[in-house]
């Protein structure tokens, strides 16, 4: 990992892509970046433009990051679009080795300019000034809460956390912010003023005034939608398509849309994004299994809030935690998450795991170490009701049961 715009800068100029042929939205913050942008990119295809939507990490297939109208692309776009970007960036050149996220972050962008995408929705990969994302030109920007994640890259802080995503700002552009606790409101309007960008609450959205791109001044309006019609269970996600909603009138604004209610319940009742709240039925099993994508303290809260509210009492648990996660924050959490057993798996081949035997002892004497993922589903096969598995991507992934088509 090494952040900085320079090498995807100088990748976008190699490619002629310093300015994009499609409206570009970028999405910042800690968690809810995919449900935000897998909304907003619903809510655009519904509407029937051809919407690209890039998102991280994957759980099956890398081509899960890249989609056009919800759908992943063919291995032989795939191809091309590597080789168009690895042509563009040979060694030798000026932009120097891209790490593994600017080669897919230029692809995606590759991708959707060469399939004629009228818009597109860039989930931003760590942080806000160094991601890759921010090289890309972008049309609007949107802030999902933002809390302690990734400490040790864009922290120690708080306060650091916020105004390294706060980077992500367009100087004169215009940016939506989600709710933020008052310290980090306080920095992202802060920033916004120093770069003239023009800050939103998604709760304030009626009554301002936008410039489209043809130049004309446009009174977008606010959009409401019931929460009883998302697909996506967890109440969180309440606030992710607010934040979408709104994203989507200024997006309406900019390219000159006439917003269709029935369209827009559809979008929201149709998104599914795998990994949120997503419930399985594995063979030969007892329980049914709930993955959840929730990997640091804010998301792990929220999981436990939305299980109250759901009204669901995982039997019992398989959770792990990565080396760079606050694990002494997350265990008492995670611990209570059910009353049953907790089975932690070690992650063979991931570089970032942690020893099991050290994440079940935060975990408590109901924490038993296994040594694969497999085991942990093996340990929980006959014990009835509904098993949650949550922690880190690399244990759901391992969870899934068969590759994608």
């Amino acid at each position: 990992m090494e952040l900085g715009p320079d090498r995807m800068r100088a990748a976008l100029a190699a490619l002629s892509l310093e300015s994009l042929p499609h409206l570009a939205v970028q999405v910042v913050g800690t968690n809810g970046k995919g449900s935000t942008g897998a909304f907003l990119a619903a809510m655009l295809a519904a509407h029937g433009l051809p919407t690209g939507l890039y998102l991280s990490p994957h759980f099956i297939t890398v081509r899960e990051r890249i989609l056009l109208a919800g759908q992943k692309l063919s291995e032989a776009d795939w191809l091309a679009a590597a080789n168009a970007v690895l042509t563009a960036t040979a060694p030798g050149g000026e932009t120097g080795k891209l790490t593994y996220f600017e080669l897919l972050t230029a692809m995606a962008a590759w991708l959707f300019t060469h399939q004629e995408a009228e818009a597109a929705i860039y989930e931003a990969g760590l942080g806000g000034a160094g991601d890759a994302t921010t090289a890309l030109p972008r049309d609007l920007v949107l802030f999902t809460p933002i809390g302690m994640d990734h400490a040790a890259v864009i922290g120690p802080t708080l306060a650091d956390i916020a105004k390294d995503k706060a980077g992500a700002m367009v100087p004169g552009g215009v940016a939506v912010t989600g709710r933020q606790l008052p310290e980090v409101m306080a920095i992202l309007r802060r920033e916004a003023d120093r770069l003239g960008t023009r800050l939103y609450d998604m709760d304030e959205l009626a009554g301002f005034n936008v410039v489209s791109r043809k130049g004309v001044l446009r009174r977008p309006h606010a959009l409401r939608i019931p929460r009883a019609k998302l697909r996506l269970a967890r109440p969180p996600q309440a606030q992710n398509a607010a934040l979408a909603l709104a994203g989507f009138a200024l997006c309406a604004e900019l390219l000159g849309l006439s917003p269709d209610p029935e369209a827009l319940h559809r979008a929201l009742a149709e998104t599914f994004i795998p990994g949120r709240l997503h419930l399985l039925r594995l063979p030969g099993m007892t329980p049914q299994l709930l993955l959840d994508c929730a990997h640091n303290v804010p998301a792990v809260t929220a999981l436990l809030h939305a299980l109250s509210a759901l009204g669901i009492g995982p039997t019992a648990l398989v959770f792990t935690c990565l080396a760079d996660k606050d694990l002494a924050g997350m265990a008492p959490l995670a611990a209570a998450l059910t009353a049953g057993p907790i089975f932690v798996p070690e992650l063979p081949g991931v570089s970032r795991a942690r020893p099991a035997v050290e994440v079940a002892a935060a975990l408590g004497p109901r924490a038993i170490p296994v040594a694969t993922p497999a085991a942990a589903l093996e340990a929980v096969r006959n014990i009835p009701g509904t098993v949650l598995a949550c922690g880190s991507m690399y244990l759901l992934a391992a969870l899934f049961p068969s590759p994608a088509n």
